[in-house]
């Protein structure tokens, strides 16, 4: 949700206003559909990558209000937290410059920005859930000052009607109320953006599904939340938690959760803005003035303000995006299953693995998902960020099996292929691909690091847990700016 709104009360005038202009988003949607006007001709992938801010010791630095400043670069911004910062890497299309470009112009992007907040006392850290928060460190007093976020606690919690049940039980236990939805802002991720058309939408969000469980084993990089030890992607489970607006009895109504993976294999884009509106109560109802209808009728594009607002307050795993930009209305999917980090080197490997392998899966004669059930696909997200690198998926044609395997064996091949589909040579693939393969082949990710680190540090460095917890994040810190693949990090 990255729209400025202001702070106010909200009246029952503004929901039905709100609810009469998302549907007709809907059907102007619908006719731009079949009418085909859409940006198509030169599809482009983008990057955000959410960070953490530390103090010199690790520990959360409160301060991305300062560092934004410091860093004076519109591509930056805030997020939930005020210990949070995120990066908007301009669009490309894939083979321009190559991956070594991009790789570069993300690593000199974050390079300049750690050195404008090391001028006022915090540094940059990429990791899906930073280990040395604890939960007095995610009250309300921690939300970011822009009144958006204020807002949106204020309506999460009047929808809840209760403080926020927090509850994993993984290698360690953790059950805990909130009364903000701040420990939403632990959950630091990579989003990757897949332009497409109209017509292959459909294809390839269910592809993305399909895989959100292998993607999520691979680059498990969140194994510690509040000093426990849990789920080796702990920020699957946190940031379904953490944005909950149903109370028990309406859980158990089988009211849709706002955190979502959805429910069935998708015909078209349609489908899931509509599952939107039918579903989901508005949180932020902020009419615009534009009449959709209106814009379209003279041969404008609209903007669909209400329709794209409110599919910002409903995270899917995998998000469809309508966006206008100077060339014209697009649609892209939002690939949100990945934690930030380990390094640069590490995100444009998955970014690869996911653009090589959804094109790959897009082109089957008989895709996968269908042969295989929805509600697999989303059992094998859940058993991925539990089991990390070690978990057991299932596959059409293999059965369940170790997820090492099933990408070595079957799906690496498949994301060369779609690489090359896209133009891209072997000599810019294999580097990519190269640290997929051996992740698999050393059975190590970022997330094993981190325990296999903090239990190092416990046994030899007479170290406890806290004290554990903060030496690893500052040689992660370390090992990060070295951009040599987690796989590769030393336990020391």
């Amino acid at each position: 949700m990255g729209r400025d709104v202001p702070a106010l009360v909200f009246t029952r005038e503004d929901r039905r206003r709100y609810r009469d202009k998302m549907h007709t988003c809907l059907d102007v949607l619908a006719q731009m559909l079949r009418e085909s006007g859409f940006e198509s001709e030169r599809p482009q992938v983008g990057l955000e990558i959410e960070l953490n801010l530390v103090d010199g010791e690790g520990r959360p630095a409160m301060r991305n209000t300062e560092v934004l400043q410091a860093i004076a670069d519109p591509a930056w911004s805030s997020e939930l937290g005020r210990f949070n910062l995120e990066i908007n890497v301009p669009p490309r299309e894939l083979t321009t410059g190559g991956p070594g470009a991009w790789e570069q112009a993300i690593r000199d992007a974050l390079n300049h920005a750690e050195e404008r907040a090391a001028a006022v006392g915090a540094h940059l850290i990429m990791i899906g859930i930073l280990p040395t928060l604890w939960e007095t460190d995610v009250g309300e007093a921690a939300l970011s000052g822009d009144p958006r976020y204020k807002l949106l606690n204020e309506q999460i919690f009047a929808a809840r009607g209760e403080d926020l049940r927090i509850k994993v039980d993984g290698v360690e236990r953790l059950s805990m109320y909130a009364d903000a939805i701040t420990p939403e802002a632990a959950c630091t991720s990579t989003q990757f953006h897949l332009q497409v058309a109209p017509k292959e939408f459909a294809d390839y969000w269910n592809a993305a599904q399909a895989i959100a469980g292998v993607q999520t084993a691979l680059a498990a990089n969140s194994p510690f939340l509040f000093g426990k030890e849990l789920w080796r992607e702990t920020r699957i489970p946190l940031f379904e938690q953490a944005t909950d607006t149903r109370p028990q009895e309406i859980k158990a109504q089988g009211v849709r959760p706002r955190v979502w993976f959805g429910e069935r294999w998708i015909t078209s884009v349609f489908d899931l803005f509509e599952e939107n509106v039918r579903y989901f109560p508005a949180l932020l109802p902020l009419c615009d003035d534009e009449d959709p209808q209106e814009a379209l009728d003279t041969g404008g594009v609209p903007q669909l303000g209400e329709l794209t607002l409110h599919n910002g307050t409903i995270y899917r795993w995998n998000r469809p995006v309508y966006a206008v930009t100077d060339s014209g209305p697009h649609l892209r999917i939002e690939n949100r299953v990945l934690p930030a980090g380990p390094t640069v080197a590490d995100i444009i490997a998955n970014g690869a693995f996911y653009y090589g392998l959804t094109r790959a899966l897009v082109d089957e004669d008989r895709p996968v998902w269908t042969r295989m059930s929805f509600s697999v696909a989303e059992e094998n997200l859940h058993t991925a960020a539990r089991d990390g690198i070690d978990a057991r998926l299932y596959w059409p044609g293999v059965g369940e099996v170790p997820v090492t395997e099933l990408v070595l064996r079957r799906l690496l091949p498949l994301a060369h292929r779609g690489l090359e589909l896209a133009g891209l040579d072997a000599t810019w693939r294999e580097p990519m691909l190269g640290i997929i393969e051996q992740r698999c082949v050393t059975a190590r990710n970022g997330a094993l690091w981190q325990a296999e680190t903090v239990h190092h540090l416990e046994k030899t460095a007479t170290s406890d847990r806290r004290e554990a917890l903060r030496r690893m994040t500052t040689t992660y810190k370390d090992y990060m700016h070295l951009n040599a693949p987690a796989h590769t990090w030393p336990v020391d």
